[in-house]
């Protein structure tokens, strides 16, 4: 179990971070917020990275939301059906019928996410957009389904956003990462969605308060 942990979210959690810091070079501001989370924290007496403080990072896990949305780490997935049975708006699916879902395309969809789903927008994620400590608002899995959903979400899905805030918060309370080149880099969906010729970055340290 504890390997099947670790091998399956390798590849998607490196592919999930990648994306963000491509992202987050675009929208400092959001970078902005988010290591002023991180040390707000650290400075209030947490006891460090430790697993409390990087439950509370909200805002760190919003932005990690919104890149997936855009960039999920699995582009599409397939199930198979066990017995005859009928879609939500009404389509038949036989026993062993292949039902294919796109979360790449359901992230871009108008209809679930607004005139604004092109946008990189972290507050989508908050029960009040805009406000100081927020709280993260539920969203369905079946609108969200980057770690499945129902009876098959992924076992690691809590496990993978305490990684990747660590790894997240780790690297930008001490540096600042720049594309070294700024054109819009291309999304390759093959088995884990990844960023074509990788991302080469310059990498700065912060400067301290």
């Amino acid at each position: 179990m504890v390997i099947s942990f670790i091998m399956a979210g390798r590849d998607t959690t490196s592919s999930a971070m990648t994306w963000l810091f491509w992202l987050l070079s675009k929208h400092e501001n959001a970078e902005k917020m988010m290591v002023k989370e991180v040390e707000s924290m650290l400075d209030n007496g947490g006891n460090g990275l430790d697993f409390e403080t990087l439950k509370e990072m909200n805002f760190v896990k919003a932005c990690i939301c919104e890149s997936m949305r855009l960039y999920p780490p699995v582009a599409w997935d397939s199930k198979h059906a066990l017995d005859d049975d009928v879609l939500p708006d009404g389509t038949f699916v036989g026993k062993g019928d292949r039902v294919t879902y796109f979360p790449y395309g359901m992230g871009r969809m108008e209809a679930l996410w607004g005139k604004d789903w092109f946008e990189f927008e972290p507050d989508r994620w908050f029960q009040e957009p805009g406000a100081e400590n927020g709280l993260l608002k539920p969203v369905s899995p079946f609108k969200f389904p980057v770690f499945q959903a129902g009876p098959r979400v992924c076992l690691g899905k809590e496990m993978a956003f305490i990684q990747m805030k660590y790894v997240v918060a780790s690297i930008l309370k001490k540096f600042e990462i720049r594309p070294v080149n700024r054109e819009q880099p291309v999304f390759v969906p093959l088995l884990t969605g990844h960023m074509a010729g990788g991302l080469n970055v310059l990498v700065k340290r912060r400067e301290l308060k």
